[in-house]
C-alpha cells in the first residue's frame, strides 16, 4: 500500500499545482481493486504540511485500516462511486472556479467543442438537487448516489440522459462542485484538469454565442479516435 499511499499523495499535490484547489477544497482517492482498498487524503489537513504517511487506508466500508488522521469527509462519496463503477482506480473532487459555477447553477456543460469531445463523450451532467432527507441524512453517501442515479438514466435539471460514466468521466453535484475519476488517481486528476478546462471554455464561448451549435460527428471523431477499440491517437 505504501506505493499507492504515495501515489495518492502525489495526486493531492497535483491538484495545486495545477490550481485546482485553495486551502484544503479538494481531495484524491486511489484503489486496490486486488485488496478491496481505498487511500485517501486525510480530513482538513493541509498541502503545505501534508506527508505521503498521512494518507489513510480504508476498506470499502469506510473502515479504517491504516492511518492515523481522520480521512476526508467526502470519503463516503468517493466510496459509492468505487462500487457502482469497478473501472474506476481513481476519484477526484475539488471546489474548481468554472466547473462548481456550473454546478451551482445546477446545468450540464455541454459538449461544444473537440477539446471536451476529445475527453468527454457527452455533455459533463449535474446531478438533481439533493432532497432534505438526503441532505439531513447520510450526506455524503446520498452524494455519490446521486452521482450514480445521473448515470443511470437518472432526472437531471437541464440534462441529458443515457450517459456513459466510464466515456463521461466527471460530474457536477448540483448546488455543489465537480468530481472527476480516471483509471488511477494520477488520471482522475487529469480528467479533474480538463474538466476545468472546459468548463471555462463553455462559459467563455456561451457568451460570445449563445446560439452555437456543435458537429455530432465531429464529437465521435475526436472521442473515438483516442478512446475504444480503433483509438488511433498517440503512440
Amino acid at each position: 500500500m505504501e506505493t499507492l499511499k504515495q501515489t495518492v499523495y502525489q495526486a493531492n499535490l497535483d491538484l495545486v499545482r495545477h490550481g485546482l484547489v485553495i486551502f484544503t477544497w479538494g481531495n484524491v482517492s486511489g484503489i486496490d481493486r486486488e485488496k478491496g482498498l481505498v487511500v485517501i487524503k486525510p480530513s482538513g489537513v493541509s498541502y503545505d504540511n501534508m506527508k505521503s504517511e498521512d494518507m489513510v487506508v480504508l476498506d470499502l466500508d469506510g473502515n479504517s485500516v491504516d492511518g492515523k488522521l481522520k480521512p476526508s469527509s467526502d470519503t463516503a462519496t468517493h466510496l459509492a462511486l468505487y462500487k457502482a463503477f469497478p473501472f474506476i482506480g481513481g476519484v477526484v473532487h475539488t471546489h474548481s472556479t468554472y466547473a462548481t459555477a456550473w454546478a451551482q447553477s445546477g446545468c450540464d456543460i455541454p459538449n461544444i467543442g473537440t477539446t471536451h469531445a476529445d475527453y468527454f463523450k457527452d455533455a459533463i451532467p449535474c446531478t438533481r438537487p439533493m432532497t432534505p432527507s438526503e441532505i439531513n441524512g447520510a450526506y455524503e453517501a446520498e452524494t455519490g448516489n446521486v452521482i450514480v442515479e445521473r448515470f443511470s438514466d437518472g432526472p437531471s435539471t437541464k440534462g441529458i440522459k443515457d450517459i456513459n460514466a466510464e466515456y463521461t468521466p466527471g460530474v457536477l453535484v448540483n448546488n455543489h462542485g465537480p468530481f472527476a475519476w480516471g483509471k488511477d488517481a494520477s488520471d482522475a486528476v487529469h480528467n479533474a484538469v480538463v474538466l476545468e478546462q472546459v468548463a471555462k471554455m463553455a462559459y467563455i464561448a456561451l457568451g460570445i454565442n449563445p446560439k452555437l451549435t456543435m458537429n455530432d460527428e465531429l464529437i465521435k471523431k475526436h472521442f473515438y479516435r483516442k478512446h475504444g477499440e480503433n483509438a488511433y491517437y498517440g503512440q
